[in-house]
């Protein structure tokens, strides 16, 4: 039982919780007001400017909160607090149109709303494919797609339309993965279908082989879908997200599923435009070289001389002919900073097929 000497202290700790919330929420109000005198100067004279969103900008602005943090929050928590503040205060400025790989429910939603926060309006699209087509007619301004995940490795269908398409990377987001078993069934042996995107199946690869060995698997277009199929086939499971199974009113037979502990997928923001340097950067760009000895260690050699990373390197066909591939490579710092940019004018001249995908800043949390 808590004394009358605690109540008291209780109260008095409330009043103090009540205090801040005023002040917090004034000091709220104060900077919405000045997002839309950001947007009163960007729009004075009638003349709208098309860019209110910054990456640049919104990536140092989470990094210095995170810097300031002492606790008891945790870095990432306190991030995303300040990601939805920034995000209902840009709302304010100018609305942003955001798709990604549908339906309500997928990791790409989560990665959607972990990057641009609630403000943005979303729209959920049926293929990844659809994501970049949004964006290139200007249906949408930014599309959040899957580029790698720490299991499977690339994403290939995205990395297939990122050569063909003129948009560039903007942004990136790293989001944890965590699969769970959604069924209307009570029981694993009354599943006989297993739905789920090709990726989500091969990153359960073990867990089914060990728990449902007997079941077929489907491959589906995202786990949101194959969500959507298990709500209306009896004797069907999907792989999905746990708030799945609470948008499609399923069980959770099974939860974190998932073969690695650490499982986590990167997407990458696609857009119109491109980032400015933000002092923490990296770069991505697909190239092929001549079919000669030593071609590839050249290339490689001049970001070594100059002591630049390469964080990914990934070959893929090239689908121009037989026997033909390119390289994707994400690399550190910014296109337009020395000395990366001098380092990427001398792969481009060495090149057989060269483009720069984008430079962005590096995921904040």
């Amino acid at each position: 039982m808590v004394s009358a000497q605690e109540q008291q202290r209780l109260q008095e700790i409330r009043m103090g919780i009540d205090a801040l919330d005023s002040q917090i929420q004034q000091l709220i109000t104060e900077r919405a007001q000045l997002a839309q005198e950001v947007a009163h100067i960007k729009t004075q004279g009638g003349k709208v400017e098309t860019i209110f969103y910054r990456p640049e900008r919104e990536a140092q602005v989470l990094r210095e909160v995170m810097s300031r943090n002492t606790g008891p929050l945790a870095d990432d928590v306190m991030a995303r607090l300040f990601r939805e503040i920034m995000s209902a205060c840009l709302a304010l400025e100018q609305p942003i149109r955001v798709s990604y790989l549908g339906p309500e429910g997928t990791f790409s939603q989560a990665a959607s709303i972990k990057h641009f926060g609630l403000g943005a309006q979303s729209l959920a699209v049926a293929s990844i494919a659809a994501v970049f087509q949004t964006v290139e007619t200007e249906r949408t301004d930014y599309g959040v797609v899957p580029i790698e995940n720490s299991t499977e490795g690339a994403v290939n269908l995205t990395q297939d339309l990122l050569f063909k398409t003129n948009l560039q990377v903007c942004g990136e987001v790293n989001l944890a993965i965590h699969h769970a078993l959604l069924s209307n069934s009570e029981k694993l042996e009354d599943i006989k279908v297993v739905a789920a995107h090709a990726q989500a199946l091969a990153q359960c690869r073990e867990w089914l082989r060990q728990n449902l060995p007997w079941a077929t698997q489907m491959p589906m277009e995202s786990n949101a879908a194959a969500a959507v199929y298990a709500s209306e086939n009896a004797g069907s499971a999907a792989i999905a997200s746990e708030q799945a199974s609470h948008l499609y009113h399923l069980r959770v037979l099974a939860n974190s599923i998932e073969d690695q502990v650490d499982n986590t997928t990167r997407f990458w923001v696609v857009s119109r435009h491109g980032s400015a340097p933000s002092g923490l950067d990296k770069t991505a760009i697909i190239f092929s070289m001549p079919n000669r000895p030593g071609a590839l260690h050249e290339v490689l050699g001049y970001f070594a001389e100059k002591g630049i990373s390469l964080s990914r390197l990934t070959e893929r066909p090239s689908k121009q002919a037989k026997w033909s591939y390119v390289f994707y490579a994400d690399i550190e710092g910014h296109s337009d900073l020395e000395p990366l940019k001098s380092v990427l004018a001398k792969v481009e001249s060495v090149s057989s097929f060269y483009k720069l995908l984008g430079s962005f800043p590096v995921a904040p949390y």
